[in-house]
């Protein structure tokens, strides 16, 4: 069977069905056009990179419970939903740095409204360390070091793929384990 000619909608049931192929046209048909449309907004390669590669992670692990009527326009808004948060993420994450920069001891936070910020540091530090080694190296080069994918494939002597795989591996884990701590939570409050 050549998944080329099936229609969007044959392939979205072939994906509910846990059909790989299906999967890998969908990403082979609307790829380039996802990452197009994030580039047009926000003009960063790696990051654009990024965030259809976490479009196209998170397509297969909810793949089972999909509703989408039309593809092609889900994807589209989908990466413009996720480029407004890169963009959102980083005006809070560039403020969120400043703020433990202007701090003499980062981890001595003394205001009350400062607890949830120690608190997400240590969460993330915490997580940080249970990475595997690899996986870990190129996380902290890209989060805390801020170097482009590009960047710490050159560092690290490994492919740019390698950096992209690793990265949406730390990033899959640090949202399960969010998710479990905020149910954790939720539980007790």
């Amino acid at each position: 069977m050549t998944y080329k000619n099936l229609h969007d909608n044959e392939l979205l049931l072939k994906l509910r069905f846990d059909d790989q192929n299906a999967f890998e046209e969908i990403y082979r048909r609307y790829w380039s056009d996802m990452f197009h449309a994030a580039y047009n907004l926000l003009r960063e390669r790696e990051a654009c990179m990024d965030i259809v590669q976490e479009l196209f992670v998170w397509l297969w692990e909810h793949r089972n419970s999909l509703n989408v009527a039309s593809l092609r326009p889900y994807l589209m808004a989908a990466v413009k939903f996720k480029v407004a948060n890169y963009i959102k993420k980083g005006k809070v994450r560039s403020s969120f740095f400043d703020q433990i920069k202007e701090m003499e001891e980062p981890y001595e936070l003394i205001e009350d409204s400062n607890m949830e910020v120690k608190e997400m540091m240590t969460i993330i530090n915490h997580f940080t360390n249970q990475l595997p080694e690899k996986c870990r190296d190129i996380f902290i080069l890209s989060r805390h070091e801020e170097l482009s994918n590009k960047e710490i494939a050159e560092r690290l002597n490994i492919s740019v793929k390698t950096v992209e795989n690793q990265i949406t591996i730390a990033l899959r884990k640090l949202r399960s384990s969010l998710k479990r701590i905020s149910s954790f939570l939720l539980f007790f409050l």
